[in-house]
């Protein structure tokens, strides 16, 4: 039987593992693997803080699935075919030791995203995967005839392969976006998700690193709201709940040019009137006391004595000098505090983006196109993104194994 040949582009997570997994999946296939740039798995690299974020210990699909602004209903099927139960038990059989930590993100015990790499890497050298850097895709041709693709690479090489597996990350920029727009596809545009939020005219920069654990974040424009850390920056506000908010609404906030106004409820999920009753008890049961100590725990006491100072209201004065009107003050500045976005920061290396390929156009079995035959498509070229946690390896894993799943099994797996 005749070796056939098979080419994946882009040496990112989802190319890696789509590669890996075809000839994991059958060892008579040939498999040439195109990278772009001089270095593979970038995003593996930085992912964590270095750590590598891997995937998410969530292992009940539906539940999954909620964490995917976009992409969340076409990821169903395919998370009861390949979930982070499968990717954690793959890494194991590798000798890659994982572990969950408290927010449900799972990491190598190693600590160091390097374990994760020299996985990847040595199952290309152990399954024979040709990797090629420096390898920029310019033309893709469908040959109707032969059922085969052509892949011209910008220094003039050509790859012909049965199957043809896109997994470029963003397709931002790209010269394959026009290849694939020819062939019938439509691209939705690659708009930027999980990103900070810049102030201009920030007042509280000079608390840089302070952090939350509990705030809520709501863009009033947009009725949308997220609770969890918040991070105050030099430039304005990060953190998760910022990040994870920012990916829901990417799109829209890009139509903004990222001008909004944001309100932030430095107390959380805690309730309305408990927090009220909080102010009016140590009133009352503290009056000869300074209101520079804070009687909330969870706010730190330089934000504390920040929001004091905006409202031009004495730390010195004690709870029984401050008038009623003074108490509604600071509890709506406590609870509504307001900030005029203008502008959006991102980490250039975990850069994530949303839009890409229309999921109209894929068949989410098997990860292959409707428009052409033998094409698939794998991770971030597709329109489909998650929060932060580790969401985006794992559609990146599960979309590619897919993909690899129907690519290694277009011809019977034993060789001759």
């Amino acid at each position: 039987m005749e070796t056939r040949e098979v080419i994946v582009v882009g040496g990112g997570a989802a190319g890696f593992f789509c590669a890996i997994s075809v000839a994991e999946l059958n060892p008579c296939t040939r498999v040439t693997l195109l990278e772009a740039g001089k270095k593979t798995l970038r995003k593996v690299k930085v992912s964590g803080g270095g750590r590598c974020n891997l995937t998410h210990h969530c292992f009940e699909p539906k539940l999954l699935t909620s964490h995917y602004p976009r992409g969340q209903r076409e990821l169903l099927g395919p998370f009861f075919q390949w979930q982070p139960k499968d990717m954690i038990q793959w890494f194991t059989e590798r000798g890659i030791a994982t572990k969950r930590e408290a927010d449900g993100r799972v990491f190598p015990v190693s600590n160091s995203s390097q374990s994760i790499i020299d996985c990847f890497e040595n199952e290309v050298r152990r399954k024979n995967i040709q990797l090629l850097k420096n390898s920029m895709v310019t033309d893709i041709q469908h040959i109707k005839n032969t059922n085969s693709w052509l892949v011209e690479t910008e220094e003039g090489t050509i790859h012909r392969g049965a199957q043809l597996c896109i997994a470029t990350g963003t397709l931002k920029n790209s010269r394959i976006s026009s290849c694939l727009e020819k062939l019938g596809h439509t691209l939705t545009p690659s708009v930027p998700s999980l990103f900070a939020f810049n102030v201009p005219t920030h007042p509280l920069s000079d608390l840089s690193g302070l952090s939350l654990q509990d705030a809520e974040v709501t863009i009033p424009s947009l009725s949308i709201s997220q609770i969890g850390p918040v991070l105050i920056t030099h430039k304005g506000i990060s953190g998760p709940a910022v990040i994870k908010l920012s990916s829901w609404v990417a799109k829209k906030l890009f139509d903004k040019d990222y001008k909004f106004e944001v309100l932030i409820n430095w107390l959380g999920s805690s309730d309305d009137r408990e927090g009220r009753m909080v102010l009016k008890n140590v009133r009352k049961e503290h009056p000869r006391s300074t209101i520079g100590n804070c009687p909330y725990p969870s706010i730190p006491k330089r934000l504390w004595v920040k929001l004091l100072e905006q409202q031009s209201i004495a730390k010195e004065i004690t709870w029984a000098h401050m008038s009623k009107e003074q108490e509604k003050s600071i509890y709506n500045h406590l609870t509504a505090f307001r900030l005029l976005v203008d502008g959006k920061s991102t980490n250039k290396e975990e850069f994530v983006t949303c839009g890409g390929v229309s999921l109209r156009d894929v068949n989410f079995k098997t990860l292959e196109s409707k428009r052409a035959k033998g094409l698939f498509f794998a991770g971030e070229c597709l329109d489909i993104d998650g929060v932060t946690g580790g969401f985006n390896f794992q559609s990146a894993w599960t979309t590619a194994r897919i993909a690899a799943t129907k690519i290694a099994n277009e011809e019977p797996t034993s060789c001759c």
